[in-house]
């Protein structure tokens, strides 16, 4: 597979606790430098990065991550800020807490709300796959598409477990038209990038990608 088409598809991330400026400024270099999709990266970053690369650079961020279980209030207010900040992709966590109560219409009209505050931003959703059942990742293909988000997203890769082909395979059964598929946590090999795309993800988040194809 082309090494340019796959790294379009990627989001260059780094959303270590630890992350310095430093760290930031290299994943962004080498997203430019390899024409990444974006950069995926902690909310704290999100202007500076704005006010140093300008337009020359795709920023995406994290909501209510990496647990999901904050309000809607306040994962309604991260979202307007890292809008304002700059940041054009948010990455949000359901509330992994409400699946596991079978509370599947809150987890709906939580996304609905980010939906109504991205407005023409990309909204993709986090379900954490590794912690839920078959029927409740079904349910969740089905909030994220009721809602109208963009993506379904597999992992925070902050879990006890990342994407599997497995998953994406169902996620292909029940999603509906127009919603997309992105693959994280766990990416590490050249296979593995291969493999996500072959079964059709249109986005991977992984902070290896540039490494694998220098």
């Amino acid at each position: 597979m082309d090494k340019t088409e796959i790294l379009k598809r990627v989001d260059h991330t780094q959303l270590k606790a630890y992350a310095t400026w430093e760290d930031i400024v290299k994943l962004c270099d080498e997203a430019i430098a390899n024409e990444t999709a974006s950069v995926c990266v902690p909310p704290t970053y999100i202007k500076r990065i704005h006010d140093t690369y300008g337009d020359k650079i795709n920023i995406c961020t994290v909501v209510g991550f990496p647990l999901g279980y904050s309000v809607t209030e306040a994962k309604v207010a991260e979202t307007k800020q890292a809008i304002v900040d700059g940041a054009r992709e948010i990455d949000m966590v359901i509330n992994i807490s409400h699946v596991k109560n079978g509370m599947y219409d809150a987890v709906e009209q939580e996304i609905r709300a980010l939906r109504e505050v991205c407005r023409d931003h990309v909204l993709k959703v986090i379900i954490e796959t590794c912690y839920l059942t078959e029927e409740e990742k079904i349910a969740m293909c089905k909030a994220v598409t009721n809602a109208g988000a963009d993506y379904i997203k597999t992992s925070t890769g902050f879990g006890t477990g990342g994407a599997t082909i497995e998953d994406i395979r169902l996620f292909k059964q029940y999603i509906g038209e127009g919603v997309k598929i992105k693959a994280a946590g766990g990416i590490s090999t050249l296979e593995d990038l291969e493999a996500f795309m072959a079964e059709g993800c249109d986005r991977l988040g992984t902070s290896r990608a540039v490494g694998l194809l220098q």
